[in-house]
Parts: structure tokens; C-alpha cells; sequence
């Protein structure tokens, strides 16, 4: 069984602490923590991580007792520019928390993966310091993808480990024109396996993004050790809001990425391995309706 925890708000600082309490693991106490955030683009949340949410988590790794704590990403538009342009690197140095841009990385820290039954036709490149982290917490949004995606939570979130053309390699061309976009997605996340996750659905895109697209308030937050888990009670709620045709006419387990990732072992392959825990009794009748839909498929 693999637990994710829900906290219906509209606080964010609340929604972090409340999930990560309801979940009752603390991989972080001692550990070198390296957060890989949402920050593709610069655009308002959900199209990137809510500047309120990422500064309440690393508030909160830091009261769970975290050695250190660093930010890794890699965006769309140059890495540094997007987050000059969230205004988030004076609110990271203030709390003692290290940048890693992966733009800077030098080729040798681009670490290739290869296996037969992937759908990627040359491998893959991923961060070393997503790979070597001691602790890798993932925090995403809650949003539908129009480009192939169909979704983007906690699995698409880690498109961002891989390189763009600028880092030296080119391997985005290749994921966007495959018509296996989304098993593509899945397989990125083998190499590693974040400790947490934490996934800001107070406002939700239910379609378009995954910079921009139509947004319908979720109230939620969501945790989670397990990824498949996480973006399964994910398009639960997407379902519940009302969402596009790929997502309401496709069973849960059937959307591509968390097929495929089902499949590879990555997390859980059904609905009924899923703890689905209300964090407080306000959120008991949500997580009800949710899981309900997850039952259902």
C-alpha cells in the first residue's frame, strides 16, 4: 500500500504542513535535501510552482530537521532567467538554501541511461544531482497538458532532469515529436526515486498548460512517497473538478504515463493499493468524492 495524504485549503504554507504531517514520514531528518520544484516556465501557478509553496516547504524540511537544502532545476526559457523573474532566489538565500542550475552543469554531469524496452531511441541524460541526492523531495502542480502530455504532475515533472540542446545535448525534440510522449515520461523516472512529494492543487489547470490553460480551484494538497500513487489521486481530482476528454474518458490507470510507470514498478499499479488519507476532518468529505472516482477508475 502506498499513502497520500489530502488537506483541502487555500493556504499554501497550510497545505504543505498538513500534508506532510497526515503522511508520517520524515526522510529528510539529517539528510542533504535537494528539491526539484515546477519552474519550466515563469508563468503564475499552476503554470510553476507557487513561490508561497516553495518557500513553506523548505520552511517545513528545515523544521523536520534537514542537514541542508538545495533547489535543482532545469527550465524552458534559460534556468537563472525564469527564476529571477519568480523573484524567488532572494526568498532561497534568505532561508540558507543553495541554487543548483542545471544549465550549468558540465557535460559529465549529464548521466546517459539506456534500456532495451524504453521508448527512447538513443537513451537519456539525467542530473547527477538528481541522481547522487541523498534526499530528493519533488514538488508539482496539479494540470492537464495539451501538448501530448495529457497530464503533468509528479511523473512530468522530472522532464525537467533532462537536458535541453542548450546543455549540449537534444533529447526534447525527441520526447515532444514521439507518439510515445508519455511512456517517455514514465521511463525518465527510473534512474531515481524521490523520498517525497508534494503536489499543489489549489488552483488547478483541468485543461490546456502546462503553462497556461483553464484554471478551476482544487483546494488541495496532496503527499505522497509514491509517484504513480500521487498522480493517479491526481487525475481523481482532476475528474472531480471536470476536466478535458482525455482525462474524464480514460479509467485512471489507463492514462498512458501511469500505465507505463505502473508497469516499470515505479508505484503502484491499482486504485486499490492506495491509502488515501484525510489530513484533518475538514478534509474528510473531499477525500471521500476523490476517492470514490479512484475507485471507479
Amino acid at each position: 500500500m502506498s499513502t497520500v495524504a489530502l488537506v483541502e485549503t487555500t493556504d499554501r504554507a497550510a497545505g504543505v504542513s498538513k500534508s506532510l504531517q497526515a503522511l508520517g514520514a520524515n526522510p529528510v531528518k539529517n539528510k542533504n535535501v535537494l528539491i526539484k520544484p515546477n519552474f519550466n516556465t515563469a508563468d503564475p501557478a499552476p503554470g510553476s510552482t507557487h513561490n508561497d509553496t516553495l518557500v513553506a516547504l523548505v520552511d517545513e524540511l528545515w523544521s523536520m530537521g534537514a542537514a541542508t537544502i538545495a533547489v535543482g532545476e532545469r527550465s524552458f526559457p534559460p534556468t537563472r532567467g525564469v527564476m529571477e523573474k519568480k523573484r524567488i532566489l532572494p526568498l532561497l538565500s534568505e532561508r540558507g538554501v543553495r541554487v543548483i542550475d542545471f544549465d550549468e552543469l558540465a557535460p559529465e554531469d549529464w548521466l546517459e541511461y539506456r534500456s532495451a524496452d524504453d521508448h527512447w531511441p538513443d537513451g537519456f541524460r539525467v542530473a547527477r544531482p538528481i541522481i547522487e541526492a541523498e534526499c530528493l523531495v519533488s514538488t508539482g502542480c496539479l494540470k492537464t497538458h495539451q501538448f501530448g502530455g495529457v497530464i503533468t504532475m509528479s511523473l512530468k515533472l522530472h522532464v525537467g532532469v533532462v537536458p535541453t540542446g542548450r546543455n549540449g545535448f537534444e533529447f526534447m525534440q525527441q520526447l515532444h515529436s514521439s507518439p510515445h510522449q508519455q511512456e517517455m515520461i514514465a521511463e525518465i523516472n527510473r534512474p531515481f526515486s524521490p523520498d517525497l512529494v508534494v503536489m499543489d492543487g489549489i488552483t488547478a489547470f483541468v485543461d490546456g498548460g502546462p503553462a497556461t490553460g483553464k484554471t478551476a480551484a482544487g483546494n488541495i494538497f496532496l503527499a505522497s512517497t509514491d509517484r504513480v500513487a500521487v498522480d493517479a489521486v491526481g487525475v481523481a481530482v482532476l475528474k472531480h473538478l471536470g476536466s478535458n476528454d482525455d482525462v474524464m474518458n480514460r479509467p485512471i490507470f489507463e492514462q498512458r504515463q501511469i500505465a507505463r510507470a505502473a508497469a516499470l514498478g515505479i508505484g503502484v499499479s491499482k486504485a486499490e493499493a492506495i491509502d488515501l488519507v484525510a489530513a484533518d476532518d475538514r478534509s474528510s468529505g473531499y477525500r471521500d468524492a476523490v476517492g470514490r472516482i479512484l475507485e471507479k477508475g
